[in-house]
């Protein structure tokens, strides 16, 4: 295995790491919130959130791509004022992989919490503890199969995904190249056994993780938990 080779997949495995890292936190206050909150506002955030999975990868790639560029607002503030180019960046395809993978953080964690007993919480509030002790130290650790089901399958989506990447940070080695490109770009060049190798790896990668995501759910099913 060459450099680039070892270099694009590591890149990759760093993507869906950062990926995953960053969505975390953000799962569980979105999760608790629709789980648990009765404003009607929450209808539009759960729709904003399933969007992703419902929008092809390159419109979505495609948008965030005209908000990064410096030809509009957002990117040329960024550009301007902070020196910031998210446009064939790593940070970029970082930004756009949280987004686009953000329903499969979310989702696993809101239907846990609100699968919950109801006197859970309760219990915790005559207690007098209050929400944040609640979530941390009641809610979740009950949830904690649910949470690592999030984890896996935010990682496997964002370390396959094409779209959203090369939309937003195009093939560049070092930066933006994943496995995911390297697949497309090699093959087009008709570098085959290099495709392959790409491929291989990914197929390999993807039926652990898989073979994770359903070991979980069939444990889950047994406990009563789905």
């Amino acid at each position: 295995m060459d450099s680039d080779f070892l270099q694009t997949l590591y890149l990759s495995l760093k993507l869906a790491s950062v990926t995953t890292l960053i969505l975390l936190p953000i799962g569980i206050a979105l999760g608790y919130y629709l789980a648990f909150s009765r404003q009607k506002i929450k209808i539009i955030l759960e729709t904003l959130i399933w969007m992703p999975l419902i929008l092809p990868p390159t419109v979505l790639g495609f948008y965030l791509l005209l908000s990064f560029s410096p030809n509009y607002l957002l990117g040329k503030i960024l550009k301007d004022s902070f020196d910031i180019q998210l446009v064939f960046s790593f940070l970029g395809i970082v930004i756009g992989s949280v987004i686009f993978s953000l329903p499969f953080m979310v989702n696993p964690i809101k239907n846990a919490l609100q699968n919950l007993p109801e006197n859970l919480r309760e219990a915790s509030y005559t207690l007098g503890k209050g929400k944040l002790y609640t979530l941390f130290f009641v809610l979740l650790p009950n949830i904690s199969s649910s949470i690592l089901l999030a984890i896996i399958t935010t990682f496997a989506h964002t370390i396959g995904e094409f779209g959203v990447v090369i939309m937003i940070g195009g093939d560049i080695a070092g930066v933006s190249r994943v496995a995911s490109i390297a697949i497309y770009t090699q093959a087009e060049q008709l570098n085959y056994s290099v495709a392959h190798s790409y491929a291989l790896i990914l197929s390999i990668t993807s039926f652990i993780l898989l073979f994770i995501v359903i070991f979980i759910n069939h444990k889950m099913h047994n406990k009563g938990l789905l």
